[in-house]
């Protein structure tokens, strides 16, 4: 294997990831309050917008075992990586292998940014709606989120056609929304990860999967507290989806370069000894 980066260099990148890891922290009093619009939205809202809620639910279970509808093509990520007059069907996944992390960084921002940005469209239509039209916006934003995950899995040379990897996914999604004292336990879990440890472990931890909607919900529901009242909450949607779409896709990068980061280290590690 050609040696893509140096090791200083890569250690040096780690220790950068290893202090944002450090920065991840959460309100307590935030917690606790988030979880007022949706007491509120159960006890308002008619039957079928409670499905919707519940339907998002269920689409995170499909999502783990298939992919379901959110299963993105990873040709449409690797044709970013080579010139425009090359085909997307020219490239695989190994091709990411002598890319510098640098340009992986680079895309997965650019992704980011353009993600960002339909969110926050998506959020203002929501938001025009008030109270009923949150309820929809849920599965809407659960959908983005899932979709720049796999991205930017992509991104890093990973397949999000392994079930493993949709675990992972759903594993970083969890910890974007997740408190301190979650985060820490969710870092510890995607420790597996990085020693190559990806499967029994990791789905054992994920029988309670519902568990992570509720979270990714509540987490987010005192900003929407706001975007229940119409058309002012157009407003609010767009700024809130955008920071959460945001937030998300940080955790996604951050998360995936490190693995990346390790696994070449790894290598070095083999190829010096």
């Amino acid at each position: 294997m050609m040696l893509v980066e140096s090791t200083d260099y890569l250690n040096d990148e780690l220790k950068k990831i290893e202090t944002w890891e450090n920065e991840q922290k959460d309100l307590w009093f935030w917690e606790k309050i988030g979880r007022l619009p949706f007491i509120l939205l159960d006890k308002l809202t008619p039957k079928f917008i409670q499905d919707k809620i519940g339907l998002a639910i269920d689409e995170l279970g499909n999502y783990i075992q298939t992919g379901g509808q959110y299963l993105v093509k990873e040709e449409n990520i690797l044709k970013k990586f080579v010139p425009q007059d090359t085909s997307a069907d020219e490239i695989h996944l190994d091709f990411l292998e002598q890319v510098p992390i640098s340009k992986m960084d680079e895309i997965a921002e650019e992704i980011r940014n353009s993600r960002t940005k339909i969110a926050t469209v998506q959020g203002a239509t929501t938001g025009i709606g008030g109270l009923f039209t949150l309820a929809v916006d849920i599965p809407v934003l659960l959908g983005l989120s899932l979709k720049v995950l796999q991205e930017i899995a992509v991104c890093y040379g990973y397949d999000p056609k392994e079930k493993s990897e949709r675990i992972f996914i759903v594993k970083c999604l969890q910890f974007s929304s997740s408190d301190i004292v979650g985060k820490k336990a969710i870092l510890e879990d995607l420790t597996s990860f990085n020693l190559g440890n990806q499967n029994n472990q990791m789905i054992s931890q994920l029988q309670g999967w519902r568990e992570v909607v509720t979270t990714y919900r509540d987490s987010f529901g005192w900003k929407k507290l706001f975007q229940m009242i119409p058309i002012a909450g157009m407003i609010f949607g767009a700024f809130i989806n955008r920071s959460s779409i945001g937030d998300v896709a940080e955790a996604g990068k951050m998360l995936y370069r490190k693995r990346r980061i390790l696994e070449r280290l790894n290598q070095m590690e083999q190829i010096q000894g």
